[in-house]
Formats: C-alpha cells, structure tokens, sequence
C-alpha cells in the first residue's frame, strides 16, 4: 500500500511542459514519506484541482507510490482557513503570457504561445538531448537551461554548431576543460542517429519512442 502523511500546501506552482501542457504542483510543507523527504506533490491538472477543491494554505493528505512523484489524496476539510478561496487556474501562459486554451481532450490546458514561449522551447531542447532521442552527454537540464539563457542555443540544430564556440564554453563558469571535451565529442558522435529516434527526438505529440519506431519502419 502506498505510504501516505499529512503536510500543508504553501503555494501552486504552474509548470509549462515541451507540448504547452500546464501542470499544476503542490509546493508543500516538507514531511518524511516512506523514508523520503517531500517538498513538492503533482495535482494533475485544472479539473483534478477543482475536483478535489485544492486551496492555497490547505491541509492535505498525500501518498507516495513506488518511485512515481507524490501525490495529494485529499483535502482536510476540518483543518481550512475560513478566509480560504477557490484556487483561480491561469487563462495565460504564466511564463509567455500567451493564452492558455483546452485542447481537443478537455483536460489539458496548453500554453498557445508555440515556440515563443521560452519554456516550451528549454523543454523540447532537454527531449532532444535525451537519452531516449539523441542522447548528448554532458548537456543537463542544467546547462540546457544556461546555454538557452545566454543565447548560444536558440534551436536545435545550434547544438552542432557549439564546437565553432569552444572559447566560450570553455570560459564558462562551472565548466573545466575536461567537461567541455566530453560534451564537444558526445555531440560529435550523436550525428548519426537511427530514423526512429530522430523522430522521437522532436518532440512531437502523440510521438513517443513505439509510434516513432512504427513511422520509422
């Protein structure tokens, strides 16, 4: 049976996936489940929230199973703050400020801004670096980020073109000569790449690795 305890949400925090997906996650209270500190539970999406009615400043109950990120269960009704309100889900991308429309499911709301929005952009960059995709060593979720920041990534195909900028790199702070070599000759060898995995590797929706093998065959 999953291991469950009882913690206090301090804040919702809105999550802008590679697809424009907005995920709602419980910033709480850290409390011990099952032996492992938890500071922060997934609840889903905007349906989920308004199902359960999560609040801001609730008391809630969550569950841990396996290795999956944690969970709330429910809300402590008896323990609400009188002043509490409904929690208000964004309309707008809360990193591009783009609209934030339902998709043809109903239950997830995307961010519209496309590859305006810098989030969408981070995310797709790290699923295209992945193990799974094109499996780059050396470039994190970290130094994606970075990288993205300082404009020496602005697409994909940038990523290739990173050893015409060996200076920089090697003048980055947090980066030796050793870590710049090993990333340099990952990329190198990540040119030749099967079809299946190339096509997984750009992140389309509804593409994962098994409908990426079958367009590949």
């Amino acid at each position: 049976p999953a291991e469950r305890a009882m913690t206090i949400i301090n804040d919702i925090d809105i999550q802008v996936g590679r697809t424009g997906s907005l995920t709602p996650v419980a910033k709480l209270n850290s409390v011990t489940v099952g032996g492992v500190v938890v500071s922060k539970a997934t609840l889903h999406n905007e349906d989920e929230i308004a199902r359960k009615d999560v609040r801001l400043g609730d008391t809630v109950v969550i569950q841990r199973a396996g290795d999956v990120i944690p969970q709330v269960v429910e809300v402590v009704l008896d323990k609400r703050m009188v002043n509490s309100v409904p929690f208000d889900y964004p309309k707008l991308c809360p990193v591009c400020g783009a609209d934030a429309v339902r998709d043809e499911t109903g239950v997830v709301r995307r961010c519209t801004g496309g590859l305006m929005c810098s989030a969408q952009v981070v995310e797709r960059f790290k699923h295209f670096v992945s193990k799974a995709a094109f499996n780059i060593d050396g470039l994190g979720n970290k130094h994606v980020e970075a990288l993205f920041e300082e404009g020496l990534i602005k697409t994909p195909a940038d990523i290739f073109y990173l050893k015409g900028r060996e200076s920089v790199l090697r003048n980055r702070d947090g980066w030796g000569d050793k870590s710049v070599d090993k990333l340099l000759e990952s990329i190198d060898n990540s040119r030749n790449i099967t079809l299946d995995r190339f096509i997984f590797a750009l992140g389309i929706r509804q593409i994962g690795q098994a409908n990426a093998r079958l367009l590949a065959k």
